[in-house]
């Protein structure tokens, strides 16, 4: 199943819900289809690997899928997680907008 989002890659998002709530990242991949979002140094997990030819072994801290319904996107003008909307410019770009102090968010 696909998941509709405004979230892109390289978004500031804050987490809104479970263990890292609170915590601000910048969205390093997102996975529409499984519904989830990977946030740079959030949810960090570790994962133990096994030595092969050309890796060592050990244990690996990386980052796990956070839902996308647990984080928001981070306004920089509000400081704080908002809500996106969208509206067309005058010269017929559609652009994401803060649905709280109406700032333009795309470049």
């Amino acid at each position: 199943m696909m998941v509709k989002t405004r979230i892109r890659r390289d978004d500031e998002v804050i987490v809104i819900a479970g263990r890292d709530k609170g915590a601000r990242g910048k969205v390093v991949r997102v996975l529409p289809q499984d519904g989830t979002v990977l946030v740079s140094k959030v949810n960090m997990i570790k994962r133990h690997t096994r030595q092969t030819q050309n890796t060592s072994g050990g244990i690996i801290e990386k980052e796990a899928p956070l839902a996308i319904s647990n984080v928001q996107f981070f306004c920089p003008k509000c400081k704080t997680g908002v809500r996106l909307g969208s509206k067309v410019l005058e010269d017929g770009r559609k652009v994401r907008t803060c649905r709280k102090c109406g700032e333009v968010l795309d470049r």
